[in-house]
């Protein structure tokens, strides 16, 4: 029966996180109104896709330092630490779907490619724009999430030795 309830389990926090990434999807890639969504696919032209070379930010911490320059100016603070908390759940989730992604490495390669994958895709869609620093936040936010994992953990077995 424990066997049992354990893949009920599973399966529930699989369906969580792939609602979540699917959220996460929508959040950072589908994030304009339809109807924007639709002109930007409509002037789809190979021209238009290498503007997106243009936009990128291919240069490390420069969209961080440009965020704490102008605090003042921009909304600095939702950006930076929203790009890091829209990916704590990944770090905190993925070792309880996967196995594997109980080894750091494991969840940080799985949370790389996919964060790289959604930065290129908004380099060649022009449904955002490409930034390495972004790669760099979400990532750092994986893996406070992944911190939070092991803590969770080592509370949870202290409780189950008492």
């Amino acid at each position: 029966m424990e066997k049992a309830d354990k893949a009920g389990g599973s399966r529930k926090l699989r369906m969580i996180f792939i609602l979540y990434l699917l959220l996460v999807i929508r959040l950072i890639i589908f994030k304009y109104p339809y109807a924007q969504l639709k002109e930007i696919a409509g002037a789809w032209k190979k021209d238009v896709i290498l503007e997106g070379l243009d936009t990128a930010n291919f240069t490390l911490f420069k969209t961080i330092r440009m965020y704490i320059n102008y605090s003042y100016m921009l909304n600095s603070f939702e950006n930076l630490v929203g790009n890091v908390a829209v990916f704590i759940p990944f770090g905190f989730l993925f070792p309880y779907v996967f196995k594997r992604g109980r080894n750091f490495f494991i969840m940080f390669l799985n949370v790389f490619l996919f964060v790289l994958g959604i930065e290129v895709f908004q380099l060649f869609s022009a449904f955002g724009a490409f930034d390495v620093d972004d790669i760099l936040l979400n990532c750092v936010g994986a893996v406070i999430g992944y911190i939070c994992y092991i803590l969770f953990e080592k509370i949870r077995f202290c409780y189950r030795k008492r």
